[in-house]
């Protein structure tokens, strides 16, 4: 599982979607962060592709810079931990802190 982490990180730092979704199953689910949910929810290789390639995308450069804190991967399982720094258009610093779990 910790490869299979590994491979992802370094697919979404490329912004590599096939790559991506070559490691996805075709019943798929990503649950975003962003969205009116909270959050909004992905179901399906289509709309998870659809979904990868809109946050990825070159025309809308990430927020800052994100820094891959840790992984823990059991059999099935994983998290990955992560934190962002970035600035805010009237300078204060914005720091976003979170976990993806994969299943």
């Amino acid at each position: 599982m910790r490869a299979l982490l590994e491979q992802f990180i370094d697919a979404w730092a490329q912004s590599d979607v096939d790559t991506l979704m070559g490691l996805m199953t075709d019943d798929c689910v990503f649950r975003s962060s962003v969205g009116p949910e909270p959050g909004t929810t992905f179901v399906g290789a289509a709309a998870v592709r659809a979904a990868f390639a809109r946050f990825l995308d070159p025309a809308n450069p990430p927020a800052g810079v994100t820094e891959q804190m840790e992984i823990t991967a059991a059999d099935g399982f994983g998290v990955v931990r992560w934190t962002t720094r970035g600035t805010a258009p009237d300078g204060r610093p914005i720091i976003t802190r979170a976990v993806d779990v994969f299943e």
